[in-house]
């Protein structure tokens, strides 16, 4: 059992390193001297971004043309979905935490509510009340949702740990 799980666990690091590889070579091609300031988890947020929010835009749609639902809750739905999604992905091949999953989640959680009602629910609904089609209030809303959830999560939900000090008599 412990054998089958250090293989799996295994397999998912290799991915991470893949997926790590991945963007750091696709950044040293950007144009422009941008390889010299965005770093290649930025780029893999970015590309992570662009399978999640589709998603939550079909799920958007679905619930909302689909299933007729209010809008708030077709918001609310997909973008929790998304979201799960979205923390899954980045957890595991962008910033390829180890540490323990309940405190990451725990802010992550405070992370999406304050971006659900800053950004998610607030801009969309409020561009769509103001007559905007609600998919472009959504697309818009996203892209404040972008700005955000990249520093939180880079700073805050996935920040890496404080170096230990060496023991006494030893250096690092």
């Amino acid at each position: 059992m412990f054998a089958t799980r250090q293989l799996r666990a295994d397999k998912r690091a290799a991915r991470g390193e893949r997926f790590g590889a991945a963007m750091a070579a696709a950044v040293r091609h950007l144009p422009f001297g941008l390889s010299r300031v965005v770093p290649p988890r930025l780029l893999g947020f970015a590309a992570i971004s662009s399978v999640t929010f589709p998603v939550d835009l079909a799920l958007l749609t679905a619930a909302r043309s689909g299933l007729h639902w209010p809008l708030p809750a077709s918001v609310t739905v997909a973008y929790l979905l998304a979201s799960g999604l979205g923390y899954l992905l980045n957890r595991s091949l962008n910033f390829r935490s180890h540490a323990a999953v309940g405190p990451q989640l725990a802010r992550y959680t405070v992370v999406l509510v304050i971006n659900y009602f800053g950004c998610i629910l607030g801009v969309t609904t409020g561009l769509a009340a103001l007559g905007l089609n609600y998919q472009l209030a959504r697309t818009a809303a996203s892209l404040c949702e972008t700005v955000y959830l990249y520093a939180a999560m880079r700073w805050i939900v996935f920040r890496d740990p404080a170096p230990q000090a060496p023991p006494d008599g030893q250096r690092q």
